[in-house]
């Protein structure tokens, strides 16, 4: 029998398009003969839907309005699976035994959604709970990357309820210019600004804190954007790295996902083999550090001197056609289907192993 697949995808973060995609090309790649895929969706406003109709062999969800006949749903835990059941009637509408979270972004990779999916007792792809959190919230996991003895960019946090902490010439004195404002917790780049001078500052500061309490002033690193994919539970293998190539300031949202002209991938990289072995294993240190299983992009900035820092962890990267996560796979030697089929084994690996240590207990 198939394992039925729920690829929860949506949201009410900034991403909800990116998350689209995302959904789309899983539903439209995965394995139909192992798997049987349902979509189960997030409107903008947070809300379960649930539409039975739309599963169609191939689907594009950034065209096609698939809340428009959807039902509004809760979920209940069955005998080794999730009952999709409908608010109103209280029908039991479909069921799944295995989890694909695509929610990107605020609520879907902060641990918020692995924490429902983990009470529902149900495999689910990608970090737990801590991992999530910790991977989401760039300052904590700076933290622990730093006590770590992995190299980070310096960097200074501000808080929304007390936003005058550093001076700008305190922070540009630590950090020189230009430097980043960003968000803590937030991905895709949303938020993200470089700036130059005092003005730029304060107007990248309100920006940031549009879309979270806690944000980072980080000192600018110049070199190669550099991305490595990690794939593993207990055991963690580390992709070919790429390079991203970018034809404006840095790697916005905008060039990720919608003027795609204006940046270039390498895959692999071109640089130094001894370095990019190095660089691969600290991918997989970091991952472990910070608590990570399932799936991860680690991205790194490689100066010209062959000195590195890592930049960020995304537990939950993209999908879409231009997503690198998938394309660096792809280019180790694992294609798309197969990936998602190798994520949703360690999924229920994770799941199995965790049921067994509570029974041990």
């Amino acid at each position: 029998m198939k394992t039925k697949v729920a690829v929860i995808f949506g949201g009410n973060s900034a991403e909800h398009e990116v998350s689209l995609k995302s959904a789309t090309n899983i539903y439209n790649a995965i394995d139909t003969a192992a798997f049987a895929p349902l979509l189960l969706g997030v409107d903008r406003q947070g809300n379960w839907q649930f539409n039975s109709r739309y599963n169609d062999s191939n689907i594009n969800l950034s065209e096609d309005d698939y809340f428009a006949a959807a039902s509004f749903v809760y979920l209940k835990k069955a005998d080794q699976k999730v009952e999709i059941i409908d608010l109103a009637s209280n029908q039991i509408l479909g069921s799944f035994e295995v989890a694909f979270p695509i929610i990107h972004g605020t609520f879907g990779e902060d641990g918020t959604l692995q924490g429902i999916l983990k009470s529902l007792n149900v495999a689910y792809v990608g970090p737990d709970v801590l991992g999530s959190a910790v991977g989401m919230d760039k300052e904590v996991a700076k933290r622990l990357l730093r006590d770590a003895n992995i190299p980070i960019a310096a960097f200074f946090t501000l808080y929304r309820h007390i936003p005058n902490a550093f001076s700008f010439e305190e922070i540009e004195e630590q950090l020189g210019l230009p430097l980043f404002v960003k968000p803590a917790n937030a991905g895709s780049s949303v938020g993200v600004s470089k700036v130059t001078n005092q003005k730029e500052f304060d107007r990248a500061v309100s920006q940031a804190f549009i879309y979270d309490k806690k944000i980072l002033i980080e000192e600018a690193v110049f070199g190669k954007e550099v991305e490595c994919a990690v794939l593993g539970n207990e055991e963690v293998k580390a992709s070919v790295l790429g390079e991203i190539i970018s034809g404006t300031n840095f790697y916005s949202y905008e060039e990720k996902y919608t003027n795609l002209d204006g940046v270039q991938t390498k895959i692999p990289a071109e640089i130094d083999q001894n370095i990019s072995g190095i660089i691969r294993e600290t991918a997989v240190k970091a991952f472990k550090v910070l608590c990570c299983e399932g799936l991860s992009r680690i991205d790194f900035f490689l100066r010209a001197d062959n000195t590195f820092v890592l930049n960020e962890i995304n537990t939950l990267p993209g999908f879409t056609a231009t997503s690198m996560y998938p394309k660096l796979w792809e280019n180790t030697g694992l294609c798309y289907t197969d990936l998602l089929t190798e994520l949703i084994g360690l999924a229920v690996a994770r799941q199995q192993r965790n049921l067994t240590i509570v029974t041990e207990k």
